[in-house]
């Protein structure tokens, strides 16, 4: 690819593409074979990822090293912690079988329509206790709230 109007085709194609197209894709980017029973969905998203790091540059390596402890369950130092998210970043949390997606804007977050100054706020509306929002949505580790 050699440009961001490329790519933003590219990823359009991936949503309309077959499943075999998608496994050839998938063959090109990560030089293996899916998991066999790899969802559509799943495939689309993990080859969206690794067009868009092809052509815009992979995460830095304070991202990853923070991404990298978070999956092993490690502290965050308090450096780490400062997440900043930005506008038109999606967040994803599902709960008790329902998955939530909240939209970040220079405005805020908005979820099922309205926006919200706080992920709090949205956390509290989802479940009814009170959550640490950023924690809710898996962004930071520690303690958060009712269930946390």
């Amino acid at each position: 690819m050699t440009g961001e109007r490329e790519l933003s085709q590219a990823l359009r194609a991936l949503e309309a593409a077959s499943r075999e197209e998608l496994i050839r894709q998938w063959r090109r980017f990560y030089k293996s074979e899916p998991l066999r029973y790899a969802s559509r969905d799943f495939l689309v998203r993990a080859l969206s990822y690794a067009m868009q790091e092809q052509e815009l540059g992979s995460l830095r390596t304070p991202a990853r090293r923070e991404l990298l402890a978070i999956a092993k369950g490690e502290p965050v130092s308090a450096q780490m912690s400062r997440i900043r998210i930005k506008p038109g970043t999606r967040l994803l949390r599902e709960w008790h079988g329902t998955t939530h997606e909240v939209i970040v804007t220079d405005q805020g977050f908005v979820w099922e329509g309205a926006t919200y100054r706080s992920l709090s706020a949205i956390a509290l509306a989802i479940t009814g206790a009170k959550w640490n929002g950023y924690r809710f949505f898996g962004l930071v580790k520690g303690r958060g709230g009712a269930n946390g």
